[in-house]
Parts: structure tokens; C-alpha cells; sequence
């Protein structure tokens, strides 16, 4: 096909930072500016070791390193790509045409589904599997809150498919690594065991855990009001902030289904100092 004859194979450097003691050195010098740069997100800023692993896959799939540090988020403690960035290292490869999507059965039905697709040098057109709502539900995907499956699920359809393209056809992209919206659809409701609630229970003051706070359970539809409702003795921005110093994403809906659970680590990290660990 023309858009075949048309593609070329984009290499990645023959440079690893582990390839040896002088490419180690060579990348803690690129990734002592990188740290020091005003511009990285703040995973890497002064934080010279993950600026070298940003800088070995960046090495590995061929991607800027300024590009894999703005498109690697910390997703509940979990690495993970962002779902556009992924969909561009399969478009710049070189190995396919541009991605193509392609929508089966009737639109908004639990048939409702998306291929994603391409074709490869030789001509021959790949196909992710098929991803539906339905499967999406079946999957918990739908019902799960902090994704975009009820609000945006023709985009989620399309995402999830290029996803799977990925995977199956340029796993060397994604080395094994899920997107942002993958690990929020996979990732389980916390829950607190009675003996951790306990545990946690004796550290923290008892001024600062009303019985009210452990009895109900938060109807409000903001972050704010539920932590009024449940009368936890945290805010809105000292959770923030507890992201932020744990170098993890802050998704509101996610803390609002386990805003208990957020407010008991939130309060055992505030007793701890920013150094504490969590209970």
C-alpha cells in the first residue's frame, strides 16, 4: 500500500544509561540539568534518580525525555503513561500508518464499540481486539469512580482500543507500563481492615478523630463538604498536599469514595511529619 511504502522505521539511540560506568556517568550529568530545569514536573525536580530512569525509557522507545517525564504519571503509587502519549509513540514509530478507529453497532448500547487499526510495511491491516461498553462493565470500568467511562465513554472506547493495539503489536512502547486510565479502571476500592482502623485508631488524638468521623459515611458531592460532613480535622488542601509530597496524582473522585481511608493516611502522615511513613 502507498502509506506503507511511505513509512520509515524511527530507531531509538544505541545508548542505554546502564549500558556501562561512562554512559551512567554521562546520564547523571544530563539528569543533574534535567533536575535543576523549572520546566520538569515536579516528580523530577532535584530528584536526580528518577530523572535517570525517565532518561533510560526515553532511550528505549525513542521518545524525548522531556516528553516521557510530562506524559509518566504516578497513579495511586502506580507508574503510568498517559493514554495520548501512547497513541503518539505508535504513530511515530514508524512500524504502522497512523492509528484508525474504527465504531461497530448501535452508539450509546452495551454493544457500542471501537477497533483501532493500522497497517504494518508489509501492507497488512492490524486490529486491536474489539473494546464495547459492555465489556466495559463487565470489566468494572464503567461503574468506577475517577474514570471518564459515563461522561466521555465514545473517547474511553477509542483510548482503551489504541491501548490494546499497543500491546499487541508494540509492546517494546509501553514496556509493560499501563496508562493513566487503566490503572483508575483496574485499580480496587481501599478499604481499611478492622484491625488496621484500630491500629491507625491508637495514633491518631482523639480530638482529632470524633466518633462521627468513624460512624458516618459522606452524601456530599464536593471533597470539601464531605470532610465537613464527617467532621475530619484535615482540608481539602492538606490532602492535596499529602499528594503532592508522596509524588502521586490527586484524583477527586477517587478520594471522594475512600475519603475516610485518604483522611486516616492524611492525619498518620501529619503526625508523622512529611517524612512519616504511611500506617
Amino acid at each position: 500500500m502507498e502509506n506503507a511504502e511511505k513509512m520509515e522505521i524511527v530507531k531509538a539511540p544505541d545508548f542505554s544509561v546502564f549500558q556501562g560506568a561512562e554512559s551512567f556517568e554521562v546520564a547523571q550529568r544530563m539528569s543533574k540539568a534535567l533536575a535543576a530545569s523549572n520546566i520538569v514536573p515536579d516528580t523530577y525536580k532535584d530528584n536526580l534518580p528518577n530523572c535517570i530512569i525517565a532518561l533510560e525509557m526515553s532511550m528505549r522507545i525513542g521518545a524525548s525525555p522531556l516528553a516521557v517525564m510530562q506524559n509518566l504519571y504516578i497513579v495511586h503509587g502506580k507508574p503510568a503513561w498517559s493514554s495520548q502519549f501512547l497513541i503518539s509513540c505508535v504513530n511515530a514509530s514508524g512500524k504502522f500508518s497512523p492509528l484508525r478507529y474504527k465504531m461497530t453497532n448501535e452508539k450509546g448500547s452495551d454493544n457500542w464499540g471501537c477497533i483501532a487499526w493500522a497497517i504494518d510495511k508489509s501492507g497488512e491491516r492490524l486490529e486491536s481486539p474489539e473494546v464495547t461498553i459492555s465489556i466495559a462493565k463487565a470489566e468494572g470500568w464503567f461503574s468506577k469512580n475517577g474514570s471518564k467511562w459515563k461522561t466521555m465513554p465514545e473517547l474511553m472506547l477509542r483510548y482503551r482500543a489504541a491501548t490494546l493495539f499497543a500491546r499487541l503489536y508494540a509492546p517494546e512502547l509501553t514496556m509493560g507500563i499501563h496508562t493513566d486510565d487503566e490503572v483508575i479502571d483496574i485499580t480496587p476500592i481501599v478499604t481499611e481492615s478492622p484491625l488496621k482502623s484500630k491500629q491507625l485508631a491508637e495514633t491518631i488524638p482523639a480530638d482529632r478523630a470524633p466518633a462521627k468521623f468513624a460512624e458516618k459515611t459522606p452524601k456530599a458531592k464536593t471533597i470539601s463538604d464531605a470532610l465537613a460532613e464527617i467532621q475530619a480535622p484535615v482540608s481539602e488542601e492538606e490532602i492535596r498536599e499529602y499528594y503532592h509530597e508522596k509524588k502521586e496524582t490527586y484524583y477527586s473522585d477517587f478520594v471522594m469514595d475512600n475519603i475516610k481511608s485518604v483522611v486516616d493516611k492524611v492525619l498518620a502522615w501529619k503526625d508523622g511529619g512529611k517524612d512519616g511513613k504511611l500506617i
